[in-house]
């Protein structure tokens, strides 16, 4: 049974501090679909963000037999080290600086700017290049179910929430297989419920530990997955 907190958190107990519990993404998002059995055929949809989130996203998508689609959010990162971000950039245009990082890295406002911008026309193409010139569906009063593939800092994710807020999405609910504890419960203050069946807490948090087998998702898969969605069932 998954537990429930007073934010809407539904976690599997069974998996809680423990790590390898997926096989891979798909495997992940077959059990986040068990566990969002209640929103199957009603009128949702679910949206990965890209590249990690889609897979899992796609499973849930097939096993719920909801529409599909994707919701791009970019990292703004370092200069020198393009794994840490300190913003984020999203669909519509929503950004979101860290200032609490900025505070320690030492980025001139000039750097700063280029690195939105940079991101901005990233996120642009990315856009274009996954969903052509598709009008974004309808999100309001209708279930939407926003998957990554886990949940570390949850910049990103926090980003992607307040940018589909701003396209009205009133029924919001985050699904991850994998996040830390204490962003769980930041994320979950923020959306009508949050699925997450591998909870851990603990200094050391890094979602790849999550799954056995683990690679980088590029985008000629992503749009591989997209395009078999379309089709529709078998």
């Amino acid at each position: 049974m998954h537990a429930q907190s007073a934010h809407q958190i539904f976690d599997l107990p069974a998996l809680r501090d423990r790590v390898h519990v997926f096989r891979n993404r798909n495997h992940a998002g077959n059990i986040l679909g068990e566990m969002l059995e209640r929103y199957r055929q009603e009128d949702g949809i679910v949206l990965g963000i890209p590249a990690g989130g889609v897979p899992v996203a796609a499973a849930i998508s097939r096993r719920l037999g909801l529409l599909f689609d994707v919701a791009v959010v970019s990292k703004i990162t370092l200069p020198w080290n393009t794994e840490v971000g300190y913003g984020a950039v999203a669909f519509d245009g929503t950004v979101r600086l860290n200032e609490d990082l900025l505070s320690h890295v030492g980025l001139t406002e000039g750097q700063i700017q280029k690195g939105i911008e940079v991101t901005s026309s990233k996120v642009a193409g990315r856009v274009k290049r996954l969903r052509s010139e598709q009008p974004f569906p309808t999100l309001s009063k209708r279930p939407v179910i926003l998957v990554d593939d886990g949940l570390a800092s949850g910049f990103t994710m926090r980003v992607a929430v307040e940018a589909l807020r701003n396209v009205d999405a009133d029924h919001l609910i985050v699904a991850v297989p994998t996040g830390h504890s204490g962003t769980v419960e930041g994320i979950a203050s923020d959306v009508e419920a949050l699925y997450c069946p591998n909870i851990r807490g603990g200094w050391r948090f890094a979602v790849a530990d999550a799954y056995e087998r683990w690679s980088d998702v590029d985008e000629e898969e992503v749009i591989r997955i997209i395009t078999d969605l379309s089709k529709g069932p078998a």
